[in-house]
Parts: C-alpha cells; structure tokens; sequence
C-alpha cells in the first residue's frame, strides 16, 4: 500500500448561503482533501497556515483523525482564511474572501519531500504558496504531484466578489507536475476566456500542451457529467454515479482529488482511479461538512 501524502493547502472557515436562503457555517479547505486520506487509512503529512481563531475548532475535529501528521501546520495570529460562497439557481458559486493568512514558506515541505509517495497541492485561497516557492519544491521532488488549481485563477482580492481572470501563467505551476486537475471554469481562464465554456478541441490542446511539460494526466471535474480524463493515449469522459439526496456539493471536487490520488498511488491507470474518485464524491453530496465527509470517505 502507497500510504504518505505530503498535502499542501489552506484550512477554512466556510460560510455558505443558498438562494433559498439556507444557510451553513463550518471548516473547510484542504481538510476535505485530509478527512479523506486518513477515512481511507493514508498517513497524512498536512502542510499549512492556520488563523488562531480557527485552532481549537480544527483541533477538535483532526484529533479524531489518527493518520494526521501536525508539524506542518503553522498557527498564525489572526482570524484565519474566512470565505464566503453563495450558490445561485445556476452558474457559478460567488465566493468573497473576508481575510486570509500568508502564503507558506516551502522550507519544511522540502525537508519532508524524500518521506511522500505522492505529493497534493490544494490551490484552496489564491494565496497558498507563492510560484517561487512552490518551483522550489518540485524540482527537489522525487514522488508523483497532484495540483488541484481550483482558486488560482480568482482575482487576488479581499471584500469584493472575487473575478476569473485568464491564467495565461498556468504552465509555470504545473511544469513537472504528473496530475493536474480543473473544473470546466479554471479551465476556460488557462484557455485565456474565462468568459466561454471552453471547448473539447481547447481541453484537448490545454492537455498537449501540459503533456509536453511532464503531466501524465489532466482530470477536467464537470459536475452532474463527472470527469473528463485526458492522458497522451486518450480522452474519456467518466459519467459520475448515481446519487441520493443532495445536501451540500461542497467539497466534492476535493474528496475527487483525494481519492484519486491514492487510486494512482496503488498504481492503477487515470481512468480507473477517476472512477473510484467520483464514488467517493457521489456520497460526499450526501454529507455537510469535514466530519460527515471523513465518515462517509470510512464507508468503503
């Protein structure tokens, strides 16, 4: 069994409305990403800058976590990331950044690189780790990397609805990289439109494109369709399973990454890991919240 992960990312704390009016409150971030590694047994070496204010809410929820590694985590004055995301009828979720910690220095991630069997980073905020310091920790990387680009391609801003602006830069951020995963919106932004759906013909050329730089495989998450995977050899769309109720889609796209990691990191092929992460991602829209998602991620 592949059983470290190095992950990289920003912990949360979430505030969630929907145009019906319901409202939720919680942890969010990369801990979605960790509930799921340690659910399915991975010892987790999490990396990351935890606002104050959040500490004793996090801790009462990772203490039940047995596989979680804690060095990493940097307890820094202040309230933390605060994020609001408001879900309209259709389109889009709408996110405002109340505040956010600084970006992490690569420095202990480095120093714990030779213990990973693979490494995940977690765009969660915009405001992670800086380009310099993330290049850094991959050329001395000798394990596989996932980077979920998720916030990347939002406006740096602080109080204000948060824009998509193109990600022209984006092979800087996954030049050897071996999985990159996408939504249909980050993935138009690197396409230089974020204002259009991007095309099969333009996720096609994106995929080339990272193919050349050293990516083994690109995971374009499409919601209710499931995922597209694309690797030199092929493009299939995976269609995502069944579901029962929908409580809450938050975080789906993180339990994806999670439990496709550790699928590539037992060695099986981009598709059937994909497959195995949209089950694990069907149920978490049955759960709200990091601890309903680690107890549904236990459900194997």
């Amino acid at each position: 069994m592949s059983g470290k992960f190095g992950l990289i990312g920003t912990i949360t704390l979430d505030h969630i409305s929907h145009e019906s009016g319901s409202l939720w409150k919680g942890i969010g971030g990369v801990l979605y990403q960790a509930s799921v590694l340690c659910a399915l047994e991975r010892e987790v070496f999490l990396y990351t800058n935890l606002g104050q204010c959040l500490a004793e809410d996090v801790e009462r929820i990772i203490k039940k976590w047995p596989t979680l590694q804690r060095k990493g985590i940097n307890i820094m004055a202040g309230p933390g990331n605060l994020v609001y995301l408001h879900y309209p009828p259709s389109g889009e979720r709408e996110e405002i950044l109340k505040s956010v910690v600084p970006p992490l220095d690569s420095s202990r991630i480095i120093q714990d690189l030779p213990l990973f069997d693979m490494l995940i980073l977690v765009i969660n905020s915009g405001f992670d780790i800086e380009l310099k310091d993330w290049r850094s920790v991959v050329r001395k990387a000798s394990c596989p990397i996932w980077i979920d680009i998720h916030s990347l391609p939002l406006s740096r801003e602080i109080g204000v609805k948060r824009k998509y602006l193109p990600l022209l830069e984006w092979r800087k951020w996954t030049e050897g990289v071996h999985f990159v995963q996408a939504n249909s919106k980050e993935m138009s932004s690197m396409l230089g439109h974020p204002e259009q759906e991007p095309s099969p013909e333009g996720m096609r050329n994106f995929a080339e494109q990272a193919f050349s730089s050293g990516t083994e495989a690109v995971f374009v998450t499409l919601g209710k369709e499931g995922v597209l995977v694309m690797t030199p050899a092929e493009s299939k769309l995976i269609s995502s399973p069944e579901v029962g109720e929908v409580v809450d889609t938050t975080g789906c796209g993180d339990v994806f990454c999670a439990s496709t990691a550790v699928a590539l990191a037992e060695a099986k092929d981009p598709v059937k890991a994909s497959t195995f992460g949209l089950k694990l991602a069907s149920r978490a829209v049955g759960a709200r919240g990091i601890q309903e998602t680690y107890m549904k991620g236990m459900k194997k």
